[in-house]
């Protein structure tokens, strides 16, 4: 919706013109801080939603099954893919093996990533539709610290996390593997597929549960 404050300070300031051709603004109606309080209501999620949105960043997307990913240029797509070794079927693999065959990186990282997140629900036992998880993948660790101290105004002192308000999980392309995206991918499902979340303890639990039998 295209306004600003502009326009609702415009409806607390309606002015009319005096006997003395002065400005006089006269206290608003009820109808007028309706009005104004309405057009608050979309101005303020609209801008919250749209500095959430990409932290300041043009993202390039992949859509897959279950996720959308988010990366900064096709270097760091293809350095995703490297650093993730997993396949269905035959868990962990080298993805020079598919490059041998000269299948595209992207095509195959969309897989591994549908293959992990299924694995996931297998080992978990929670199966059902849900709303595809967003990947936001940063090109260094600076980059991901910059995005963690913007959303919770505070130093990062973690490598990976999954965030439940946006259905995203946060990643540095430059360290990462197959479990810790499985990891994230376990907070995901847990938090989605429960009427009631459990608690961060619990679900820590059960995410590490998945860490150790991803592989098997």
């Amino acid at each position: 919706m295209c306004c600003s404050a502009a326009m609702v300070v415009s409806l607390l300031q309606r002015s009319r013109r005096g006997k003395g051709g002065r400005q006089c603004v006269p206290f608003p109606g009820i109808k007028s801080i309706v009005a104004a309080s309405l057009l608050l209501l979309f101005i303020l999620p609209a801008a919250k939603a749209a500095g959430e949105e990409i932290e300041g960043r043009q993202w390039q997307t992949v859509e897959t099954k279950h996720t959308i990913i988010r990366y900064n240029s096709p270097e760091d797509l293809k350095r995703l893919n490297r650093g993730i070794r997993f396949s269905a079927g035959n868990h962990r693999i080298g993805s020079f093996l598919s490059f041998q065959h000269g299948k595209d990186p992207a095509e195959e990282l969309m897989e591994k990533v549908d293959a992990i997140f299924e694995r996931v629900q297998q080992i978990l036992d929670m199966r059902k539709a849900m709303e595809k998880v967003v990947i936001n993948v940063y090109h260094n660790s600076s980059q991901l610290r910059a995005a963690f101290f913007q959303i919770y105004r505070q130093p990062c002192r973690i490598r990976a996390w999954y965030r439940y308000w946006n259905n995203t999980i946060y990643l540095n392309v430059r360290d990462l593997h197959e479990g810790m995206l499985a990891h994230e991918m376990a907070h995901a499902i847990i938090d989605h597929y429960m009427v009631v979340r459990p608690p961060r303890a619990t679900a820590e639990i059960l995410a590490r549960y998945v860490d150790q039998h991803l592989e098997e």
